[in-house]
């Protein structure tokens, strides 16, 4: 009996693991290519100025998501 609930609490604690799948975020290397298929989300960095940090959201050929930071020049732009 032991057993069988040690059984199902792993099942149940996988399961909760694996819905959220949110990737961690890796810091980009440019002497890493990357597998990009498609772009999920890029951060918007329309209003920051000078050199802010960035989040690219991305799913690979094998359909895995990845998150990718890196740094980019803000546009220092305003919504007035």
């Amino acid at each position: 009996m032991k057993t069988l609930i040690s059984l199902l609490l792993t099942v149940i604690a996988t399961s909760a693991m694996a819905a959220d799948n949110e990737p961690l975020a890796v810091l980009y290397n440019p002497a890493q290519p990357l597998d990009i298929a498609s772009v999920v989300s890029v951060s918007d960095t329309a209003t920051a100025c000078g050199v802010v940090p960035a989040t690219m959201v991305y799913v690979d050929h094998q359909g895995q998501s990845h998150r990718v930071t890196y740094d980019v020049m803000g546009d220092c732009t305003s919504n007035l």
